[in-house]
């Protein structure tokens, strides 16, 4: 018996990771600061931080993604999770569970890791209330467009500002 060959899997996150490491090269990596295995040996497991726009509801916070690549993957979507608190409708509070229809029922093997982070960008500055995972931040987006921003300031300079230390 030898030794199993690569799977489709990491033939693909080879791929990926290669595409990641290129763009970066170029200087083109601004929102999705960090694409990475979390160990060198293991392209199963990821981690992200996420950069959210100066001018969005986050405001250049830094949120860091934790990765779960299914051995069926490309045919199977990721487990992604928020490892940075977030105040956000479709983003439980607790766990970091995100509800984002590319995740789930909408999920191609067209969608690359790299696109799934740039899907969930968007979704942080376009919730969707109607299908929250966090009721309460969904109620006051319906209800209070600017508590429901000013909280997620709040939260943004709570635990997603990066801390400068004095020079």
């Amino acid at each position: 018996m030898g030794i199993p060959g690569p799977t489709v899997a990491s033939k693909r996150l080879l791929h990926e990771l290669a595409a990641v490491h290129k763009e970066r090269a170029r200087g083109q990596a601004e929102l999705v600061a960090a694409l990475e295995p979390v160990h060198e040996d293991d392209l199963m497991e990821w981690h992200a931080e996420l950069i959210a726009p100066r001018t969005g509801t986050y405001g250049g916070g830094q949120f860091a993604l934790r990765i779960q690549v299914p051995p069926t993957y490309p045919t199977k979507p990721p487990t992604m999770r928020f490892t940075t608190r977030i105040f956000h409708p479709n983003v439980d509070w607790k766990t970091g569970e995100i509800c984002l229809d590319v995740l789930q029922s909408q999920w191609s093997p067209a969608w690359t890791l790299q696109s799934a982070c740039t899907a969930i960008l968007a979704l942080m500055d376009v919730p969707e209330p109607d299908s929250p995972l966090n009721v309460d931040a969904a109620n006051l987006a319906r209800c209070d467009e600017v508590a429901y921003r000013a909280l997620c300031q709040m939260y943004t300079q709570l635990y997603a500002t990066p801390t400068t230390t004095p020079s």
